[in-house]
């Protein structure tokens, strides 16, 4: 049933549910072993199925560098199965803990057991690494995973069924697509976990349809992450820090460079170093392969409204390149966008593309109340080389993940959780964090021959009782 589903869309869903839930039952604790074929197997299809992958996404967005989607989907992935490989057996182990005195003679261990089906719901700007990377995660923990596709990347979804197809049965992985009324039905399902990539404002109509049934949700959002650039970081070094970050995949990314925050007076000079990056890494941007197309239509068109409406509200745009936007390949080389207003909606929204607000601060602290003033972001980057200033701004301000004098390469870290905070998400992700996230942990108490609970048992009073009392209340 790896089909778009376009018939009774919730109906079709549920007996998919039901089916990967009647096999859980049948083998609710897959092994070591079984559980590291899998995750085998889904590398070397990774690896044999690459090409027709990344031509796939091209075709998908207009034009999308190759090696991004090598860099930014596939490889994110290879890493990800080649740690879990690594871990999975210590993960799995049940982990001993400390009865103490009162329980003695007591054994206390805690087992992570698999939760059962877990949705995901995948987005559009990542559509592997997305699906991918969660269904790794999912499959260490030893579930079963329905994955919802997005409607925008049909070309990388054919691809992505046909791998996963022959890779797994669709009772233990199940691929689906739809538009918005699937996406609908498939959030209303009765998961045993939930984890959702996309918008806040989606993300919060995700969070309501789950509550429904009590399932637990990891949301992977966005916001506005902001940039500090510290007055001790030569700007050269500053943007040639942050620019890949901003430029990948034309900063459709979740944890992009949102917007700067500069030392007063600096914007000029911010401006030209940008310049001069931008050109050496890319030129033109028409026919270049290494810069990628905005998604769709709708999205390019979002795009042109929030400039026009900067516009509109004074501000000042500069092509980073000089170049004109090229509407017929939807291709937009980073705008740089000052005399910026929190009454435009560049400043409201998350931009999710290469539109780049810089603002001047007065002070460290202003630029720090500045974020503060503003819902939570999934990422914060610090561009400076002293340490008391990193963690100043580290203490003073709350984000999903950091970087420091780097950009969005913390989601590439295995051995590390990734998630945001407030608007910007909930729950973690990758590394041993995916993987308790996608499992139970079972706190087990076992007792032998000696029963040294009846010594509490009623009627109360007795001398052993009034020993206890005295020993564990003083």
């Amino acid at each position: 049933m790896n089909m778009p589903l376009e018939i009774n869309p919730s109906e079709q869903l549920n007996l998919i549910l039901a089916k990967q839930k009647a096999s859980y039952r049948r083998q609710p604790v897959p092994t070591l072993d079984e559980r590291k074929q899998q995750l085998s197997a889904l590398k070397s299809a990774l690896l044999d199925n690459q090409e027709a992958i990344v031509d796939a996404l091209s075709k998908d967005y207009g034009h999308r560098s190759k090696d991004d989607s090598r860099i930014s989907d596939i490889m994110p992935c290879i890493n990800n199965i080649n740690y879990s490989l690594k871990h999975l057996k210590g993960w799995m182990k049940p982990s001993r803990r400390h009865a103490g005195i009162l329980l003695a003679p007591a054994k206390v261990s805690v087992q992570y057991q698999p939760v059962g089906v877990v949705g995901i719901i995948v987005p559009w700007n990542f559509p592997v690494m997305l699906s991918i990377g969660p269904l790794i995660t999912a499959i260490a923990a030893g579930n079963r995973a329905m994955l919802k596709l997005s409607e925008f990347t049909p070309h990388t979804n054919a691809a992505l069924k046909q791998m996963l197809s022959a890779l797994f049965d669709e009772t233990v992985v199940a691929v689906v697509e739809g538009e918005a009324d699937v996406a609908a039905a498939f959030s209303s399902l009765a998961f045993d976990h939930l984890l959702f990539t996309g918008s806040t404002t989606v993300g919060r109509h995700v969070m309501r349809a789950a509550a429904a049934n009590l399932t637990p949700v990891t949301l992977e959002l966005g916001g506005k992450s902001p940039v500090i650039v510290a007055p001790d970081m030569p700007l050269d070094e500053a943007v040639e820090r942050m620019i890949y970050g901003k430029c990948l995949n034309a900063g459709q990314i979740c944890v992009a460079p949102d917007y700067v925050l500069v030392p007063q007076g600096k914007t000029e000079q911010f401006k030209k170093a940008f310049e001069r990056k931008f050109n050496a890494m890319y030129g033109q941007i028409s026919n270049n392969e290494d810069y990628g197309a905005i998604i769709n239509q709708r999205q390019f068109d979002r795009l042109i409204a929030v400039i026009d409406d900067a516009k509109a509200k004074g501000a000042q745009i500069t092509s980073a390149n000089g170049e004109a936007i090229d509407t017929a390949q939807r291709k937009i080389p980073t705008q740089l966008i000052t005399q910026v207003s929190d009454e435009m909606t560049l400043m409201q929204d998350e931009i999710f593309g290469p539109l780049l607000p810089i603002i001047e601060y007065e002070t460290v602290d202003n630029a720090i109340d500045f974020i503060n003033d503003r819902p939570r972001p999934l990422a914060l980057y610090i561009m400076s080389f002293s340490e008391q200033t990193q963690q100043h701004i580290l203490a003073h301000t709350h984000s999903g993940g950091v970087c420091i004098n780097e950009t969005v390469f913390h989601v590439a870290a295995d051995d590390a959780p990734f998630g945001g905070i407030g608007p910007s998400g909930m729950g973690h992700y990758h590394g041993k964090e995916g993987f308790l996230t996608m499992s139970h942990a079972k706190t087990v108490l076992s007792r032998g021959k000696l029963n040294t609970g009846k010594l509490v048992h009623p009627p109360y009073g007795s001398a052993v009782q009034q020993l206890l009392m005295k020993l564990f209340l003083r």
